[in-house]
């Protein structure tokens, strides 16, 4: 039975640290057949580097998925045109750097992979679901599983992307807002379904960032810097169980301190 573990947002470098610490563990307990990591806060809270890309494969990721800060740092622009399994949202604009979609291979298994973004708040062009269904019309004969992160800011647009798509996807699986629902579960058609994952990262802040500085933000409306927040690091995402014909049986909800 094929399983993939998704992984939450991975905040700076405490979520780096404890997505080193944590992923060999949940590899060894659950045995994935793919690993996804959403990275688009993986290098220094915002954005992605190739450097911190890199760190994510080796550490054992199959692919990785981004979101709204996918273009904070420019040195990522050719790596996200080259060959490594990193997509960007693909309802953005099409000149872009980047792809919205990739397929990984594990034997004799294949995962697609697809990067959608909310409308709401957004940088987007054309609606997230039209754009899914081109990639899913185009790929989807191609992949025994297929695994869609919607990365936005309402609940209502990634709840609506996963009855929209149930029974066309293996999993439809929410992140951005950095904090975990509890309402994962397989949906009428066999999509699995989790509004937000949460993130990788230290819940000792604000969503990743020190406390102390979003407090003083939010009362007063000042400028602040915002450095990420360390320590209390946990690993969040979700494991799904699937059959061969993509059809999910399964999500858990996963949240693990890295400290244990």
């Amino acid at each position: 039975m094929p399983k993939i573990l998704f992984i939450g947002d991975v905040v700076a470098e405490p979520g780096r640290r404890a997505l080193a610490t944590v992923l060999p563990r949940l590899r060894d307990e659950h045995e994935p057949d793919f690993v996804v990591v959403n990275g688009e806060n993986a290098a220094g809270g915002m954005g992605i580097t190739p450097a911190t890309a890199d760190e994510i494969f080796a550490l054992g990721a199959d692919a990785i998925t981004l979101g709204n800060h996918t273009y904070r740092h420019r040195e990522i622009y050719p790596y996200l045109n080259g060959d490594k399994p990193i997509v960007r949202p693909a309802n953005q604009h099409a000149g872009n750097p980047g792809r919205g979609w990739t397929i990984v291979e594990d034997g004799t298994l294949r995962l697609g992979v697809i990067n959608l973004i909310g409308q709401f708040g957004m940088d987007h062009e054309g609606n997230p679901w039209d754009c899914a269904d081109r990639i899913i019309r185009e790929i989807g004969d191609d992949c025994d599983l297929l695994l869609v992160d919607m990365h936005a800011e309402l609940t209502s647009e990634k709840v609506m992307t996963g009855f929209y798509l149930d029974g066309r996807v293996t999993a439809v699986v929410g992140t951005h807002t950095h904090v975990p629902t509890a309402d994962a579960r397989v949906l009428e058609g066999g999509t699995a379904y989790c509004t937000d994952v949460g993130m990788t990262g230290s819940r000792a802040g604000v969503i990743g960032v020190v406390k102390e500085a979003i407090i003083t933000k939010l009362r007063t409306g000042m400028p602040q810097r915002f450095d990420s927040a360390t320590g209390d690091e946990h690993v969040m995402g979700v494991l799904v169980d699937a059959e061969r014909d993509g059809r999910a049986t399964g999500i858990t909800q996963l949240i693990v301190p890295a400290g244990e």
